[in-house]
């Protein structure tokens, strides 16, 4: 693994970074390549006050024009391999732009989705899905002008900048201050109009994200969308969000635009002024200030011309990248921010093992044998306890709150034993599903104790945690690939025979089994060729594969009919057989034979018992049971 050098503090730093610890020769030679052709770029100056002087010598004292002709040459010629020599490089260097750039990209993509995996369950229940998805799409795309486009531009601009003014300074310094005078102006408005334009394109990447946030959240949601016949509303949000896009890319673009032909007209302006004062210089007879100790010239005043419209160009071509770079750098500013988002805190140190029994001492195992233990370790260093997996599952006086001002869940004391069937049962809201996300450790409890066969939940790394806990949701995913990859997702370890096993007992096989292509089958976009069950059947299926000792039905078999909930029932019941189980249900005939169910409101438990008890106390699970009482 990559060693990890101290972060730097802004997102370009961290970008060039990146790009230094990927290429670190290839990046710093790229760099005198591009040095080494701008140098190139701002001599043909010199080389024209030479070819000038020659001419200017030969008409003055009347030599040999042949003699001279060939001086003309030897300086065309050598400015000639000096093109084809800067060719050379140029070549080289953009090939070598083209490997960092695309070299960098993939492994800042990589970085970011690595940084994603290890993110909380907040982060994403927090931020937009699609506003996500721009981070790998826009702000990536404007990384890839800003590091093989403009960077390498504005680094040659700069180094050609840099040489010409030597060079002037070289010939004559009152023509140079001029045109530095001149340039000073430029930059003054350049910066004006750029900085007015960076607001707007900085605004322009926020709203571009909230756009392609709205666009999934409404794809997501079409067929609601036409149910409820929407489709006015829905538009009338997105045309909103894209008039603000819209107001700001017009603007940021509308002050880019101005900027270009305003810089581009006041070079023209100082191309005039110092043709004027060049004029006047030589008239005069002026006697000429300059580190070369030359007289004022023709050839002089024809250099400087061409020296001053490069230096004008140049300072038009760097104005005319800083909204390239003001939307890259916020670009790279997203994504530094989704990199740098503090990761999931685990600092638990007890592990899950396979572990092998002989006269009732646990030993760890390679490979796996269906018996697990907790590894905790001891207290002389290298030693380990071992402590057989049970699925022994106690709330202590537990209190939670998704944020510090609101509590949900209050004083929540339960327990369930290993083999229990425990139900959760109450009206949306009442904290069923957060009990499941605590014992999880999604989110961490602010009060109270989960202890897992003794252990606090805290202690348990929370990969080993989760790896004991198999979890069905209400809403399914599954994933490009095939129905047999999709069911091994529970247990990559596992193989067809286990699969079709499993699926067979969850009531999955007769329906996988008449597909065209059987287990096979290529499912995209979660599954939208099958039915709302079937897609419920294959999750089941995934977690039975996975054969966890703790169990977790959240509203499992909401979007079953009930000739199918009676099929995947008496598979829930085969698969639980031996487990300890926690099932959510708004259906109260599928947690009739729980060993406890647990009766929910407003995050407190206000009953508990089996069946049978709570139809006795008549108490609010009587009245749901019954129908006085309808769960919403």
């Amino acid at each position: 693994m990559r060693k990890q050098n101290k972060k730097p503090k802004t997102a370009m730093g961290w970008v060039f970074q990146e790009i230094f610890e990927a290429y670190p020769v290839l990046m710093p030679v790229t760099i005198l390549c591009i040095i080494i052709s701008a140098g190139i770029s701002a001599i043909p100056s010199i080389f024209m006050e030479r070819i000038f002087d020659v001419i200017e010598t030969g008409l003055s004292q009347g030599a040999d024009w042949s003699q001279l002709g060939g001086r003309i040459l030897s300086y065309v010629m050598v400015l000639g391999g000096l093109y084809v020599f800067s060719l050379l490089i140029a070549s080289f260097y953009q090939q070598a732009l083209a490997i960092m750039g695309q070299g960098s990209l993939m492994a800042m993509r990589n970085r970011m989705f690595a940084s994603m995996q290890r993110l909380p369950i907040r982060y994403f229940d927090t931020h937009k899905h699609g506003d996500i998805m721009s981070y790998y799409t826009n702000d990536i795309d404007l990384l890839r002008q800003l590091i093989t486009q403009v960077v390498p531009n504005a680094l040659m601009q700069g180094t050609i900048l840099v040489c010409v003014f030597f060079i002037m300074l070289y010939y004559s310094i009152p023509l140079a201050l001029i045109v530095v005078a001149g340039s000073v102006l430029m930059t003054i408005v350049a910066k004006k109009f750029g900085t007015t334009a960076s607001r707007h394109f900085m605004a322009n990447q926020k709203y571009m994200g909230a756009m392609e946030g709205y666009i999934q959240e409404m794809m997501n949601g079409q067929k609601v969308v036409k149910v409820f016949s929407h489709e006015k509303e829905a538009l009338a949000g997105f045309v909103d969000i894209s008039d603000k896009f819209y107001g700001e890319s017009r603007s940021g673009n509308r002050y880019a635009n101005m900027l270009m032909p305003l810089v581009a007209n006041m070079g023209n302006i100082i191309y005039v002024i110092v043709a004027f004062a060049g004029g006047m210089f030589l008239i005069s007879g002026m006697g000429n200030l300059s580190l070369s100790g030359s007289a004022f010239s023709i050839a002089i005043v024809v250099a400087f011309l061409q020296m001053t419209r490069q230096f004008s160009n140049n300072i038009t071509q760097i104005s005319s990248q800083l909204g390239f770079v003001v939307m890259a750098i916020a670009g790279a500013e997203r994504i530094f921010t989704l990199i740098s988002e503090e990761p999931e805190r685990d600092e638990g140190t007890v592990e899950l093992v396979n572990a092998t029994e002989k006269d009732g001492v646990l030993q760890e195992s390679p490979r796996r044998t269906g018996l697990w233990a907790w590894k905790q370790p001891g207290e002389a260093e290298g030693t380990a306890t071992y402590e057989k997996l049970q699925g022994d599952v106690r709330f202590f006086d537990v209190s939670f709150g998704y944020v510090p001002e609101k509590t949900v869940l209050h004083d929540i004391t339960l327990y369930a034993k290993p083999g229990q069937k425990v139900a959760f049962v109450g009206s949306t809201g009442a904290g069923k599903t957060t009990i499941t996300n605590l014992i999880n450790r999604f989110y961490d409890i602010q009060e109270g104790e989960i202890r897992y066969d003794g252990i606090d939940i805290a202690k348990i790394k929370k990969a080993d945690l989760r790896r004991s806990l198999g979890m069905v949701l209400q809403d399914t995913n599954l994933f490009t690939g095939t129905i047999m990859d999709n069911i091994r997702y529970g247990n990559t370890a596992a193989s067809d025979e286990e699969c079709i096993a499993a699926a067979k007992m969850v009531g999955a096989h007769s329906f996988i089994a008449q597909l065209p292509n059987g287990y096979q089958t290529f499912l995209t976009g979660n599954g939208a060729m099958l039915s709302q069950g079937q897609r419920q059947l294959l999750s089941i299926a995934r977690a039975a594969v996975a054969d966890p000792p703790v169990m977790i039905m959240d509203e499992a078999t909401s979007s079953i009919d009930t000739r199918t909930e009676e099929i995947v029932q008496k598979g829930m019941d085969a698969l639980m057989q031996g487990r300890t189980v926690f099932v959510i249900a708004h259906r109260l005939s599928t947690v009739r034979n729980s060993d406890v169910i647990m009766v929910l409101e407003h995050g407190r438990i206000i009953e508990r018992g089996n069946h049978e008890e709570l139809i006795a106390q008549k108490g609010t699970y009587y009245k749901l049971y019954t129908g006085a009482f309808e769960l919403d």
